[in-house]
Protein backbone atom coordinates (compact mmCIF):
# COMPACT_ATOMS: atom_id res chain seq x y z
CA UNK A 1 0.00 0.00 0.00
CA UNK A 2 1.54 3.33 -1.08
CA UNK A 3 1.77 6.52 0.94
CA UNK A 4 -1.09 8.18 -0.95
CA UNK A 5 -3.50 5.42 0.05
CA UNK A 6 -2.23 5.50 3.63
CA UNK A 7 -2.87 9.24 3.80
CA UNK A 8 -6.40 8.81 2.43
CA UNK A 9 -7.15 6.13 5.04
CA UNK A 10 -5.78 8.39 7.80
CA UNK A 11 -7.97 11.31 6.71
CA UNK A 12 -11.10 9.17 6.47
CA UNK A 13 -10.32 7.63 9.86
CA UNK A 14 -10.19 11.02 11.54
CA UNK A 15 -13.60 12.01 10.17
CA UNK A 16 -15.03 8.67 11.26
CA UNK A 17 -13.55 9.07 14.76
CA UNK A 18 -15.37 12.37 15.22
CA UNK A 19 -18.59 10.91 13.86
CA UNK A 20 -18.19 7.94 16.20
CA UNK A 21 -17.60 10.24 19.19
CA UNK A 22 -20.92 11.95 18.45
CA UNK A 23 -22.84 8.73 17.97
CA UNK A 24 -21.29 6.46 20.58
CA UNK A 25 -22.93 7.83 23.79
CA UNK A 26 -26.41 7.81 22.25
CA UNK A 27 -25.87 4.38 20.67
CA UNK A 28 -24.62 2.95 23.97
CA UNK A 29 -27.67 4.28 25.83
CA UNK A 30 -29.99 2.89 23.18
CA UNK A 31 -28.37 -0.56 23.26
CA UNK A 32 -28.46 -0.70 27.05
CA UNK A 33 -32.00 0.60 27.54
CA UNK A 34 -33.60 -0.62 24.31
CA UNK A 35 -35.51 2.67 24.12
CA UNK A 36 -35.09 4.29 20.69
CA UNK A 37 -36.44 7.60 21.98
CA UNK A 38 -33.47 7.92 24.29
CA UNK A 39 -31.15 7.78 21.28
CA UNK A 40 -32.28 11.21 20.06
CA UNK A 41 -32.34 12.59 23.62
CA UNK A 42 -28.66 11.68 24.07
CA UNK A 43 -27.45 12.29 20.52
CA UNK A 44 -28.35 15.97 20.09
CA UNK A 45 -26.70 17.30 23.25
CA UNK A 46 -23.51 15.38 22.37
CA UNK A 47 -23.70 16.56 18.77
CA UNK A 48 -24.06 20.24 19.72
CA UNK A 49 -21.23 19.94 22.24
CA UNK A 50 -18.74 18.24 19.90
CA UNK A 51 -19.69 19.93 16.62
CA UNK A 52 -17.75 23.20 17.25
CA UNK A 53 -14.66 21.31 18.48
CA UNK A 54 -14.72 18.85 15.58
CA UNK A 55 -15.15 21.65 13.02
CA UNK A 56 -12.26 23.61 14.51
CA UNK A 57 -10.03 20.54 14.40
CA UNK A 58 -10.99 19.36 10.90
CA UNK A 59 -10.87 22.83 9.29
CA UNK A 60 -7.41 23.39 10.79
CA UNK A 61 -6.20 19.90 9.92
CA UNK A 62 -7.36 19.91 6.30
CA UNK A 63 -7.10 23.61 5.39
CA UNK A 64 -5.65 26.20 7.74
CA UNK A 65 -2.55 24.40 9.00
CA UNK A 66 -1.24 23.02 5.66
CA UNK A 67 -2.41 25.93 3.50
CA UNK A 68 -1.55 28.86 5.79
CA UNK A 69 0.57 27.98 8.83
CA UNK A 70 3.05 25.74 6.97
CA UNK A 71 3.31 28.37 4.24
CA UNK A 72 4.27 31.09 6.74
CA UNK A 73 0.89 32.86 6.48
CA UNK A 74 0.69 33.11 10.26
CA UNK A 75 -1.39 36.31 10.42
CA UNK A 76 -4.10 34.89 8.17
CA UNK A 77 -3.97 31.63 10.12
CA UNK A 78 -4.68 33.49 13.39
CA UNK A 79 -7.32 35.81 11.90
CA UNK A 80 -9.28 32.99 10.26
CA UNK A 81 -9.15 30.90 13.44
CA UNK A 82 -10.50 33.83 15.46
CA UNK A 83 -13.33 34.29 12.96
CA UNK A 84 -14.05 30.57 12.96
CA UNK A 85 -14.18 30.40 16.76
CA UNK A 86 -16.37 33.52 16.93
CA UNK A 87 -18.79 32.02 14.42
CA UNK A 88 -18.98 28.68 16.24
CA UNK A 89 -19.42 30.37 19.64
CA UNK A 90 -22.06 32.84 18.46
CA UNK A 91 -24.91 30.77 19.98
CA UNK A 92 -23.28 31.22 23.40
CA UNK A 93 -23.74 34.99 23.12
CA UNK A 94 -27.45 34.59 22.40
CA UNK A 95 -28.58 31.81 24.74
CA UNK A 96 -32.06 30.41 24.57
CA UNK A 97 -33.69 28.14 27.12
CA UNK A 98 -30.83 27.92 29.63
CA UNK A 99 -32.16 30.76 31.81
CA UNK A 100 -35.74 30.45 33.15
CA UNK A 101 -38.10 33.06 31.70
CA UNK A 102 -39.05 34.68 35.06
CA UNK A 103 -35.35 35.25 35.79
CA UNK A 104 -34.61 36.42 32.23
CA UNK A 105 -37.18 39.25 32.57
CA UNK A 106 -35.23 40.74 35.48
CA UNK A 107 -31.76 40.42 33.86
CA UNK A 108 -30.06 42.91 31.61
CA UNK A 109 -28.30 41.77 28.45
CA UNK A 110 -24.88 42.15 30.08
CA UNK A 111 -26.06 40.02 32.98
CA UNK A 112 -27.08 37.28 30.61
CA UNK A 113 -23.67 37.41 28.94
CA UNK A 114 -21.99 37.26 32.36
CA UNK A 115 -24.09 34.18 33.05
CA UNK A 116 -22.65 32.60 29.87
CA UNK A 117 -19.01 33.68 30.30
CA UNK A 118 -17.84 30.37 31.93
CA UNK A 119 -19.38 28.41 29.05
CA UNK A 120 -17.78 30.69 26.46
CA UNK A 121 -14.35 30.44 28.12
CA UNK A 122 -14.59 26.65 28.43
CA UNK A 123 -15.66 26.25 24.80
CA UNK A 124 -12.88 28.56 23.59
CA UNK A 125 -10.29 26.68 25.67
CA UNK A 126 -11.22 23.30 24.22
CA UNK A 127 -11.26 24.73 20.71
CA UNK A 128 -7.75 26.12 21.22
CA UNK A 129 -6.60 22.74 22.50
CA UNK A 130 -7.87 21.04 19.36
CA UNK A 131 -6.31 23.72 17.14
CA UNK A 132 -2.94 22.87 18.70
CA UNK A 133 -3.77 19.17 18.35
CA UNK A 134 -4.39 19.65 14.62
CA UNK A 135 -1.06 21.50 14.37
CA UNK A 136 0.70 18.68 16.21
CA UNK A 137 -0.78 15.89 14.07
CA UNK A 138 -0.04 17.78 10.86
CA UNK A 139 3.52 18.52 12.04
CA UNK A 140 4.17 14.82 12.68
CA UNK A 141 2.83 13.92 9.23
CA UNK A 142 4.89 16.69 7.64
CA UNK A 143 8.03 15.54 9.46
CA UNK A 144 7.47 11.97 8.24
CA UNK A 145 6.95 13.24 4.69
CA UNK A 146 10.20 15.20 4.84
CA UNK A 147 12.09 12.15 6.16
CA UNK A 148 10.57 9.99 3.42
CA UNK A 149 11.54 12.52 0.74
CA UNK A 150 15.08 12.71 2.10
CA UNK A 151 15.34 8.91 2.05
CA UNK A 152 14.01 8.82 -1.51
CA UNK A 153 16.50 11.46 -2.62
CA UNK A 154 19.30 9.56 -0.90
CA UNK A 155 18.20 6.32 -2.56
CA UNK A 156 18.05 7.96 -5.99
CA UNK A 157 21.47 9.52 -5.45
CA UNK A 158 22.90 6.15 -4.43
CA UNK A 159 21.39 4.45 -7.49
CA UNK A 160 22.82 7.16 -9.74
CA UNK A 161 26.23 6.80 -8.11
CA UNK A 162 26.14 3.02 -8.47
CA UNK A 163 25.31 3.37 -12.15
CA UNK A 164 28.18 5.78 -12.59
CA UNK A 165 30.58 3.46 -10.76
CA UNK A 166 29.52 0.48 -12.87
CA UNK A 167 30.01 2.47 -16.06
CA UNK A 168 33.50 3.30 -14.87
CA UNK A 169 34.24 -0.35 -14.13
CA UNK A 170 33.37 -1.69 -17.54
CA UNK A 171 35.62 0.58 -19.67
CA UNK A 172 38.44 0.20 -17.16
CA UNK A 173 38.24 -3.58 -17.38
CA UNK A 174 37.87 -3.57 -21.17
CA UNK A 175 40.85 -1.29 -21.67
CA UNK A 176 43.23 -3.64 -19.83
CA UNK A 177 41.80 -6.81 -21.41
CA UNK A 178 42.09 -5.46 -24.94
CA UNK A 179 45.70 -4.50 -24.26
CA UNK A 180 46.42 -8.09 -23.26
CA UNK A 181 44.83 -9.48 -26.42
CA UNK A 182 46.72 -6.97 -28.54
CA UNK A 183 50.02 -8.14 -27.05
CA UNK A 184 49.05 -11.80 -27.57
CA UNK A 185 48.42 -11.36 -31.30
CA UNK A 186 52.09 -10.51 -31.76
CA UNK A 187 53.34 -13.49 -29.70
CA UNK A 188 51.03 -16.35 -30.66
CA UNK A 189 48.37 -15.57 -33.31
CA UNK A 190 46.85 -19.08 -33.14
CA UNK A 191 46.32 -18.87 -29.41
CA UNK A 192 45.01 -15.34 -29.81
CA UNK A 193 42.41 -16.65 -32.23
CA UNK A 194 41.42 -19.32 -29.70
CA UNK A 195 41.12 -16.67 -27.00
CA UNK A 196 38.71 -14.56 -29.04
CA UNK A 197 35.84 -16.88 -28.08
CA UNK A 198 36.68 -16.49 -24.40
CA UNK A 199 36.97 -12.76 -24.85
CA UNK A 200 33.59 -12.69 -26.59
CA UNK A 201 31.94 -14.47 -23.64
CA UNK A 202 33.71 -12.19 -21.19
CA UNK A 203 32.68 -9.01 -22.99
CA UNK A 204 29.10 -10.21 -23.43
CA UNK A 205 28.84 -10.81 -19.71
CA UNK A 206 30.47 -7.50 -18.76
CA UNK A 207 28.38 -5.43 -21.17
CA UNK A 208 24.97 -7.13 -21.08
CA UNK A 209 24.55 -9.70 -18.30
CA UNK A 210 25.62 -7.26 -15.59
CA UNK A 211 22.92 -4.69 -16.36
CA UNK A 212 21.04 -5.68 -13.19
CA UNK A 213 21.45 -5.07 -9.48
CA UNK A 214 22.37 -8.68 -8.70
CA UNK A 215 23.66 -11.60 -10.79
CA UNK A 216 23.94 -15.34 -10.04
CA UNK A 217 27.18 -16.18 -8.24
CA UNK A 218 27.85 -19.05 -10.68
CA UNK A 219 27.80 -16.64 -13.62
CA UNK A 220 30.13 -14.26 -11.82
CA UNK A 221 32.58 -17.10 -11.10
CA UNK A 222 32.53 -18.20 -14.76
CA UNK A 223 33.27 -14.61 -15.75
CA UNK A 224 36.20 -14.37 -13.30
CA UNK A 225 37.53 -17.68 -14.60
CA UNK A 226 37.49 -16.41 -18.18
CA UNK A 227 39.08 -13.18 -17.11
CA UNK A 228 41.90 -14.96 -15.25
CA UNK A 229 42.60 -17.19 -18.27
CA UNK A 230 42.83 -14.11 -20.47
CA UNK A 231 45.18 -12.45 -18.01
CA UNK A 232 47.35 -15.59 -17.94
CA UNK A 233 48.03 -15.19 -21.64
CA UNK A 234 50.72 -12.65 -20.90
CA UNK A 235 52.27 -14.70 -18.08
CA UNK A 236 55.19 -17.10 -18.49
CA UNK A 237 56.24 -20.23 -16.62
CA UNK A 238 57.56 -18.17 -13.70
CA UNK A 239 54.03 -17.19 -12.71
CA UNK A 240 51.81 -19.52 -10.67
CA UNK A 241 48.08 -18.86 -10.93
CA UNK A 242 45.61 -20.89 -8.88
CA UNK A 243 41.87 -20.61 -8.30
CA UNK A 244 39.72 -22.33 -5.71
CA UNK A 245 36.01 -21.89 -6.34
CA UNK A 246 33.84 -23.46 -3.64
CA UNK A 247 30.33 -22.42 -4.61
CA UNK A 248 27.66 -22.58 -1.89
CA UNK A 249 24.43 -24.43 -2.51
CA UNK A 250 21.36 -22.53 -3.58
CA UNK A 251 20.64 -19.62 -5.89
CA UNK A 252 23.07 -17.08 -4.47
CA UNK A 253 23.22 -13.65 -6.09
CA UNK A 254 25.74 -10.85 -5.66
CA UNK A 255 26.46 -7.45 -7.18
CA UNK A 256 28.06 -7.83 -10.63
CA UNK A 257 31.78 -7.29 -11.28
CA UNK A 258 32.42 -7.05 -7.55
CA UNK A 259 35.65 -9.06 -7.30
CA UNK A 260 37.29 -8.24 -10.63
CA UNK A 261 39.25 -5.23 -9.36
CA UNK A 262 41.34 -7.20 -6.80
CA UNK A 263 42.12 -9.82 -9.48
CA UNK A 264 43.07 -7.14 -11.97
CA UNK A 265 45.17 -5.45 -9.30
CA UNK A 266 46.90 -8.75 -8.50
CA UNK A 267 48.00 -9.31 -12.11
CA UNK A 268 49.05 -5.70 -12.47
CA UNK A 269 51.26 -5.60 -9.36
CA UNK A 270 51.91 -9.28 -8.68
CA UNK A 271 53.33 -10.60 -11.95
CA UNK A 272 56.91 -10.13 -13.09
CA UNK A 273 58.21 -11.72 -16.30
CA UNK A 274 61.73 -12.13 -14.88
CA UNK A 275 60.97 -13.30 -11.32
CA UNK A 276 58.87 -15.97 -9.67
CA UNK A 277 55.42 -14.63 -8.93
CA UNK A 278 51.98 -15.91 -8.04
CA UNK A 279 48.29 -15.05 -7.97
CA UNK A 280 45.97 -17.13 -5.77
CA UNK A 281 42.20 -16.56 -5.82
CA UNK A 282 39.79 -18.21 -3.39
CA UNK A 283 36.01 -17.98 -3.10
CA UNK A 284 34.27 -20.06 -0.44
CA UNK A 285 31.36 -20.02 2.00
CA UNK A 286 32.11 -19.35 5.65
CA UNK A 287 28.97 -20.16 7.63
CA UNK A 288 26.37 -17.69 6.35
CA UNK A 289 29.09 -15.43 4.94
CA UNK A 290 30.74 -15.49 1.54
CA UNK A 291 34.51 -14.98 1.61
CA UNK A 292 36.64 -13.81 -1.32
CA UNK A 293 40.40 -13.76 -1.01
CA UNK A 294 43.00 -12.70 -3.55
CA UNK A 295 46.69 -13.09 -2.72
CA UNK A 296 49.61 -12.16 -4.94
CA UNK A 297 53.33 -11.56 -4.93
CA UNK A 298 54.10 -7.87 -4.80
CA UNK A 299 56.21 -5.94 -7.28
CA UNK A 300 55.40 -2.30 -6.63
CA UNK A 301 55.33 0.04 -9.57
CA UNK A 302 57.30 3.23 -9.49
CA UNK A 303 55.77 6.66 -8.91
CA UNK A 304 52.24 7.03 -7.54
CA UNK A 305 50.90 3.78 -9.01
CA UNK A 306 50.70 1.74 -5.79
CA UNK A 307 48.74 -1.45 -5.26
CA UNK A 308 45.26 -0.83 -3.97
CA UNK A 309 45.23 2.81 -5.08
CA UNK A 310 43.72 2.52 -8.57
CA UNK A 311 40.30 3.54 -9.84
CA UNK A 312 39.04 -0.05 -9.77
CA UNK A 313 39.87 -0.59 -6.09
CA UNK A 314 38.42 2.76 -5.04
CA UNK A 315 35.23 1.98 -6.96
CA UNK A 316 35.08 -1.45 -5.31
CA UNK A 317 35.22 0.07 -1.81
CA UNK A 318 32.54 2.62 -2.66
CA UNK A 319 30.26 -0.02 -4.20
CA UNK A 320 30.58 -2.18 -1.09
CA UNK A 321 29.53 0.78 1.06
CA UNK A 322 26.50 1.48 -1.11
CA UNK A 323 25.30 -2.07 -1.84
CA UNK A 324 26.22 -3.86 1.40
CA UNK A 325 26.12 -1.21 4.15
CA UNK A 326 27.07 -2.72 7.54
CA UNK A 327 27.05 -6.17 5.88
CA UNK A 328 30.60 -6.54 4.59
CA UNK A 329 34.21 -6.41 5.66
CA UNK A 330 37.16 -5.33 3.55
CA UNK A 331 40.72 -6.06 4.62
CA UNK A 332 44.04 -5.73 2.84
CA UNK A 333 47.46 -6.65 4.12
CA UNK A 334 50.98 -6.23 2.77
CA UNK A 335 53.61 -8.46 4.37
CA UNK A 336 56.91 -10.05 3.30
CA UNK A 337 56.45 -9.28 -0.39
CA UNK A 338 52.88 -10.58 -0.42
CA UNK A 339 49.70 -8.58 -0.80
CA UNK A 340 46.29 -9.96 0.16
CA UNK A 341 42.74 -8.61 -0.18
CA UNK A 342 39.95 -10.26 1.79
CA UNK A 343 36.29 -9.38 1.29
CA UNK A 344 33.48 -10.93 3.29
CA UNK A 345 29.81 -10.47 2.40
CA UNK A 346 27.97 -11.10 5.65
CA UNK A 347 24.73 -13.08 6.07
CA UNK A 348 24.47 -13.58 2.33
CA UNK A 349 23.86 -17.32 2.43
CA UNK A 350 20.77 -19.08 3.72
Amino acid sequence: MNRKNNRLILNIAQVLIWAGAMLLPAAATWLISGDSNRFAMNFWPTFYMLLPISLVYLVNYFVLVPKLLFRKQVVWFIVLNILLMALLNAPNFYPRGEIPEPIREHLQRRDILAFRIPTIITAGFFQLVFIFLAIGVRSIIRSNDIQYQLQEEKRKASEAELTWLKHQLNPHFLFNTLNNISSLTQIDPDKAQESIGELSDTLRYALYDTDTDKVPLAGEVAFMNNYIRLMQLRCNELTEVTTDWDLPAGDVKIAPLLFISPIENAFKHGVNARMKSFVHVVLRPDGRDLEFRCENSLFEKTGEDHIGSGIGMENLKRRLELIYPDAYSYEHDEKDGTYQVRIVLKNLLA
